[in-house]
């Protein structure tokens, strides 16, 4: 992949590789999440008393089905969006990222307040007509107040300033999936929509490393190296320490023997933004493969679910879609949803304004992805 004035050149094996790595990154993180839903509040203990001494396995069920996704994958899919839409309103000289992102945030705040689409909204686009996304999952209070209203959180004034709740690491993969931007632009876009909900520099910072680590594994490098890349952009920032003593301990931890889930939970519970990046990317670096990594993610008394998908979004990318489990894959919730998203992104990266720039643009597309 090269760049020339702005555009992007994909050869065709690059851009199967990158379509590859964006369905895992964003399957492999519902896969994580779904995995985590059903035992999220429950200890250690009471996982291994009621599902064996191993604990979960498989799906178990969650808001009354087998593979039933949370507010974590939904977020994820609405800051996609947001970033389509990104791109499509470049092509009338607006650029400006974070802002697309938030309104796309206040169209998910949408779905947990009503009971379904509004058709009578022209410019929602397609991913909020999706009425299987119109339910609540435990959705974090810190995402919830920050959405409340219109006023759009940044760096200088955010949102919940003393939160660093993990509702800003769940949702921040989508922002390392821009290979085509630098790494310090990733972590820096990806900061500035985590202070929309999000005001402790933790929180604001572990979703920003996410990012960069997630950017550093997509563009073909091993996590070892990107977790090092966001450890470097994380020590020019004030307020870096806590994240940075997490993903240190978190590397740390690979060297100190087997994996476990005492382990793991030597890291956290994964309530906190840097404690579910810290596990998530422990148990990425561990894994034997996506389902041993899956497994470990959500195996312990904490918050499953993030730290499972935070591990899913980084196995996905690293290894893309055809290593996923195809079993977990075939129950998943909205599948074709997610698939469907994920095509659409890697479209929009790779084949730059064709779908709706000045040459020849399309309506369906434009329909999808409105410019207003």
């Amino acid at each position: 992949m090269t760049t020339t004035a702005g555009t992007t050149l994909w050869g065709r094996a690059e851009q199967r590789d990158f379509r590859s790595r964006v369905r895992g990154c964003l399957l492999g993180g519902a896969i994580g999440d779904a995995l985590g839903a059903g035992i999220e509040f429950s200890s250690l203990e009471e996982i291994r008393a009621a599902h064996g001494p191993d604990g979960v396995r498989d799906y178990v069920p969650a808001y009354g089905r087998r593979g039933a996704v949370t507010d974590d994958t939904q977020m994820t899919l609405f800051t996609v969006e947001g970033l389509i839409r990104a791109h499509v309103r470049r092509d009338a000289g607006a650029w400006n990222p974070a802002a697309d992102v938030h309104r796309a945030y206040l169209r998910w705040a949408a779905t947990q307040r009503e009971w379904g689409p509004d058709e009578r909204e022209p410019d929602a686009g397609w991913l909020v007509r999706q009425e299987w996304l119109y339910a609540r999952r435990a959705p974090g209070a810190a995402c919830l107040s920050g959405l409340a209203d219109d006023r759009m959180g940044t760096l200088e004034a955010p949102k919940n300033p003393g939160s660093k709740g993990c509702g800003t690491v769940m949702r921040s993969a989508p922002f390392g999936l821009l290979v085509d931007r630098d790494p310090a632009l990733v972590f820096r876009l990806a900061a500035e929509c985590a202070a929309q909900t999000h005001g402790h520099p933790t929180g604001i910072l572990a979703a920003a490393a996410f990012a960069a680590i997630v950017h550093g594994v997509a563009r073909g490098g091993t996590l070892e190296a990107a977790v090092r890349g966001a450890l470097a952009l994380l020590a020019e920032r004030p307020g870096h320490e806590e994240t940075t003593d997490a993903l240190t301990r978190a590397l740390d931890a690979v060297r100190q023997g087997p994996p476990t889930a005492e382990r793991l939970e030597t890291l956290g519970q994964g309530w906190v933004a840097e404690e579910a990046l810290a596990m998530g990317v422990y148990c990425a670096l561990v894994a034997e493969d996506v389902r041993h990594g899956l497994l470990l993610a959500v195996n312990h008394g904490g918050d499953s679910d993030s730290t499972g998908s935070v591990c899913g979004n980084l196995l996905g990318a690293l290894h893309g879609e055809t290593e996923l489990p195809a079993a977990w894959l075939a129950e998943l919730e909205g599948r074709g949803t997610i698939l469907e998203l994920a095509d659409d992104f890697a479209m929009e990266l790779t084949q730059g304004a064709a779908p709706h720039g000045p040459a020849g643009s399309s309506a369906a597309w434009l329909a999808r992805y409105p410019r207003a």
